[in-house]
């Protein structure tokens, strides 16, 4: 190997039933590097690392690592922690009850008779070095999720770890969190570590990394030199196509027509979420979306709309009748879906196959006297399936086997089988490829055409201002304005959320 390089891969293939995941794919990292693995989902991303951290085992190939002769042998987490391999998820694995000293040392020696002492000093001299701030002796369950990805990676660069692995780390945080991460990333990067990072965030791959390697459908596409590759080629070879359907997606939004007819109206609604008694109305075939900084209340005033939390007060209409809906099923049948935030707590049911998680919603309109056929069933799920493209190897499939935006695809899927009038769509983008999301995206368009009103909720505005007619700009958990026309515009929405001129767009 060369003196630079610190991890080669070399014709990794690995095969599931039914699905080629990687097909003959090559990586290469060096010492100080920061390298992207982008790609939509189910490009191959997670098997790769999968491979690399002994999770899953290669069907052949080859694994190279500095510092020791020959092939490596990696069969388990173990093997690849022993080689140097570390990895920190998206979701935080360490014990909020313990102290970071203890996190950061658990499982590492004989916990009866630990130096307690001994363990927070060597525990501060690491924070101090990684710039890392938190104290030694604090529960970690007290520090922002930020500070514990960083005892996260803190516990493995103590283990002398050559190679990182960051696995979508920033999508839980907002823009000071992330800043303080790609700071203790430079700080690695020049210690010489080499660190593959994985994120769907465009602008932070631009930020942060050296290098960049594509995967599409478990191929390797290329890799290439941040500096030399825009982002218009990034994602054009991330999606196998070229940028058209993304430069012309604003053109297919219609303009906001005031006069529609309203499909749901609200007077004082408020849940015991806190959010303020707000008034809301959309139109038939209408988009709009709740828009705000983290916090502001824009989740919780659609969990109100479909009574998702305990609803306290306020009036409802629906197609101008007026309804109580007091609990979801109240909303469903009043023609109204809801895809929460939290797909994975509130979205899929693991255990359940693809066609099991897709016709919930329908189910629950039947009751579950009158349960659904098994022909039936599969019935709708292959032409859902079709119809959105989810990719699965098969419909009996469980759904935590999927990729988290086919996961998505399969929720959207079991609210459109309701025929829904009215849906509302929280985040369905969030941590899902660019390929995937321009396909949700063009599917908001196309529902609005056939007529149903949507409402869309993203923490990217530059995505709500490609698919939404009308903007409600919330803070402190109040409707701060309304905007749409000329006013649907970055500046003016952060005016807006800052507390500037912005007004009403009326």
């Amino acid at each position: 190997m060369e003196n630079s390089v610190v991890l080669t891969m070399r014709g990794i293939y690995k095969e599931f039933p039914g699905v080629k995941a990687l097909q003959n794919v090559d990586f290469t990292l060096r010492k100080g590097e920061v390298h992207a693995l982008m790609g939509e989902n189910g490009a191959g991303k997670s098997t790769l690392v999968k491979v690399l951290t002994g999770v899953h085992e290669k069907d052949s190939g080859e694994i190279r690592i500095a510092g020791f002769d020959g092939p490596a042998t990696i069969k388990s987490p173990q093997d690849a922690q022993n080689l140097g391999i570390s990895t920190v998820y998206q979701e935080i694995t360490l014990c909020p009850n313990l102290t970071v000293a203890e996190n950061m040392y658990i499982g590492r020696g004989n916990y009866m008779f630990v130096n307690r002492r001994a363990q927070e000093k060597k525990a501060t001299a690491l924070l101090e070095k990684l710039h890392i701030p938190a104290h030694a002796g604090q529960q970690l369950g007290t520090c922002s999720l930020a500070v514990q990805q960083m005892v996260a990676i803190a516990r493995a660069v103590d283990m002398d770890c050559k190679v990182l692995i960051l696995d979508e780390p920033t999508s839980s945080l907002d823009e000071h969190e992330v800043e303080l991460l790609f700071t203790l990333m430079r700080d690695l990067k020049s210690r010489g570590v080499g660190i593959i990072f994985i994120t769907h965030f465009l602008e932070q791959v631009y930020e942060v990394c050296d290098k960049i390697t594509v995967l599409r459908n478990g191929e390797l596409v290329g890799e290439y030199t941040v500096s030399e590759l825009p982002r218009v080629k990034l994602i054009s070879a991330m999606l196998g196509k070229d940028m058209e359907d993304m430069t012309n997606l604003k053109n297919q939004k219609r303009p906001y027509d005031e006069k529609g007819e309203p499909v749901y109206e609200a007077k004082g609604l408020s849940s015991t979420e806190g959010v303020r008694p707000f008034d809301f109305r959309i139109g038939k075939g209408e988009v709009n979306g709740f828009t705000g900084l983290l916090g502001s209340g824009r989740s919780e005033s659609v969990r109100a709309i479909f009574a998702a939390d305990r609803v306290t007060g306020g009036k409802v209409k629906v197609n101008g009748k007026d309804r109580k809906i007091a609990r979801p099923k109240d909303a469903m049948k009043s023609g109204i879906g809801y895809l929460p935030e939290d797909r994975k707590g509130d979205g899929i049911i693991q255990d359940l196959s693809v066609r099991e998680n897709l016709i919930l919603a329908l189910q629950v309109l039947k009751g579950f006297t009158r349960p659904i056929s098994r022909a039936e069933s599969e019935k709708l799920a292959d032409e859902y399936i079709k119809l959105l493209e989810i990719k699965t190897a098969s419909k009996e499939t469980p759904i935590k086997s999927l990729s988290g935006g086919n996961q998505q695809k399969v929720i959207l899927a079991r609210w459109l089988l309701t025929h829904p009038q009215y849906l509302i769509l929280d985040e369905p983008t969030r941590g899902i490829d660019v390929g995937t999301k321009l396909e949700i995206q063009k599917q908001v368009l196309k529902l609005a055409e056939d007529g149903v009103s949507v409402t869309f909720i993203s923490s990217e505005i530059e995505e709500m201002l490609s698919v939404c007619q009308r903007l409600i700009v919330m803070r402190d958990r109040k409707i701060v304005g309304e905007l749409r026309g000329e006013q649907l515009s970055q500046d003016v929405i952060m005016q807006t959320i800052a507390g500037g001129k912005a007004q009403n767009g009326k």
